[in-house]
């Protein structure tokens, strides 16, 4: 069986880190959330893979190539304009000619190898939508059901319809494009998926459903990237690749360190955490739990993080406090740097007010932050800004700003 993986659109709602990037490229425990995917396919022996890409295209075909390196075959089909989910699946047609069956799913929704398995175990009939089910599905599309068989499928319903939500994770037969030109335009100006699947329903074709107990988790906005990184590194073992760990320091519990890293004397690591490789650590660091760090990361002494993302290729000097938080790729923080934290946030993203459980701060790509920066909690900070030293940070910053 082959799969068709969903990775053309942005991720409005996850910038300013998808200003530089797709969300499907969007890290958790140092791998991009589209590599879980794939991981959780090829565990399943589905290693034909079919990429739909679109936005910032050449950042997922220079990472995943042809997939040999993921055990994997991936080709690409280009979706040139966002036009909804349907739209993405029909530029897949000609590539399925001869495929009686397929999977189709997002490439932007973190999932374990088991989800695909309780689908594949269950599927039936020409449609079979993989649902879970969750006390909050505000946000979410909802699935009526009369035991297995759908019968209505509703994208954000303002009243509790179920607690069955729909995950974007289907098992489909080549019908599907017969009905993909029926897809009525959404208000928002899109094909969707659901509506397509709706109108095989009214049409008189049984949809049925699936459901599973596994790990499926959105990251919706930038800072649901904390939990998706939480869980995943709960589940990591202990791996220390580098043969640079000096005297002195101090690791406990599951900890996975890369190649050539080095944790200089003093520092105090507690799992779960990732470091990458070709880092320098401390000396005199702390790094706690549902921490990962990317590669070619330096991080100075004094410095304390926590339940934090850090990216590739950022310098944070010494004696910083950074915690809850996501820091983009290619990012100078300096000296005596310190995030806030608070829980029950208001944040404004798109001219809409959205809700943080707890944050400190989302600082985007090829940032430079100065000495004794304070950024308050729940500031949202955007690519190529410069804020100079011993600054206040309680607004957010638009792309290439510069705070003086």
């Amino acid at each position: 069986m082959k799969a068709v993986i969903l990775a053309a659109g942005e991720g409005l709602r996850c910038r300013p880190l998808t200003l530089t990037r797709s969300k499907v490229m969007l890290p958790v425990a140092d791998r991009p959330i589209l590599e879980h995917v794939i991981h959780a396919l090829e565990q399943n022996n589905i290693k034909d893979i079919l990429l739909i890409v679109g936005y910032e295209k050449e950042r997922i075909m220079n990472y995943f190539k042809d997939g040999v390196d993921f055990g994997v075959n991936i080709r690409y089909v280009e979706q040139k304009t966002q036009l909804g989910t349907a739209h993405a699946l029909e530029q897949a047609k000609s590539e399925l000619i001869g495929e009686k069956e397929f999977l189709a799913l997002n490439g932007d929704n973190f999932i374990e190898p088991h989800v695909i398995s309780d689908l594949i175990k269950s599927k039936s009939g020409d449609v079979t939508i993989l649902a879970v089910k969750t006390e909050h599905v505000s946000g979410y599309g909802v699935i009526r059901a009369e035991g297995n068989r759908v019968l209505e499928i509703l994208e954000k319903p303002v009243s509790e319809i179920s607690h069955l939500v729909n995950t974007g994770i289907y098992y489909l037969t080549s019908k599907i494009f017969d009905y993909i030109g029926q897809t009525p335009l959404s208000p928002m100006g899109e094909y969707a998926i659901t509506d397509t699947l709706q109108k095989m329903i009214e049409s008189g074709i049984e949809v049925s459903m699936a459901t599973t107990r596994s790990w499926w988790l959105d990251a919706v906005y930038a800072w649901d990237l904390l939990r998706l990184n939480s869980v995943t590194l709960g589940k990591i073992e202990r791996k220390i690749l580098s043969n640079a760990i000096e005297n002195g320091a101090f690791i406990k519990g599951n900890v996975s360190i890369g190649k050539n890293t080095i944790i200089r004397s003093g520092c105090y690591i507690v799992g779960p955490v990732m470091i990458g490789e070709n880092c320098d650590i401390g000396p005199n660091a702390v790094i706690l739990p549902s921490t990962s760090i990317g590669n070619n990361v330096s991080v100075s002494s004094f410095t304390h993080i926590r339940n934090s993302i850090i990216m590739n290729d950022v310098r944070i000097d010494s004696h910083g406090y950074l915690a809850d938080s996501v820091i983009g790729s290619n990012c100078h923080i300096g000296p005596h740097f310190i995030t806030e934290t608070a829980t029950n946030l208001n944040i404004i993203l798109n001219e809409e007010m959205h809700k943080a459980e707890k944050l400190g701060t989302i600082i985007g790509d090829d940032t430079d932050v100065g000495h004794r920066v304070l950024v308050k909690a729940g500031i949202l900070i955007s690519i190529n800004c410069r804020i100079e030293s011993g600054n206040i940070i309680d607004k957010a910053l638009h792309r290439g700003t510069l705070v003086l």
